[in-house]
């Protein structure tokens, strides 16, 4: 499924109505982040949704990065799956195995804070 400005919208929403106070969202270079609609919904929130954007390349500093590097190389090496319904299985179930670690989970925040 390919995102776009009304899906950003509306997950926006949903985070403003579940999450009180003022919201940092950091964004990669995704079109649908820079849409004109996402755009104006940010500036009809009047300064409680901020955006911080991420250099155009830079994955060191996305924790993200480091979550797909462990899974890569520690849950899943040598995997080979038969179709895409195997991989999304697997791949589940690797990600709950590294949910139940928070230090884990939280080290990889701390790698992409050191980059900075």
């Amino acid at each position: 499924m390919t995102i776009r400005g009304p899906q950003v919208v509306d997950f926006l929403g949903h985070l403003l109505r579940h999450l009180p106070g003022k919201l940092l969202v950091v964004w990669d270079g995704l079109p649908a982040h820079r849409a004109r609609m996402v755009s104006d919904f940010i500036a009809a929130q009047r300064g409680r949704l901020a955006v911080e954007w991420l250099p155009g390349y830079a994955p060191e500093l996305n924790p993200v990065e480091y979550i797909w590097g462990y899974w890569k190389h520690h849950q899943l090496p040598n995997f080979c799956p038969r179709d895409f319904a195997q991989l999304s299985h697997q791949a589940r179930r690797a990600l709950r195995r590294m949910r139940r670690r928070p230090p884990l989970i939280r080290s990889f925040w701390h790698q992409a804070n050191l980059s900075l």
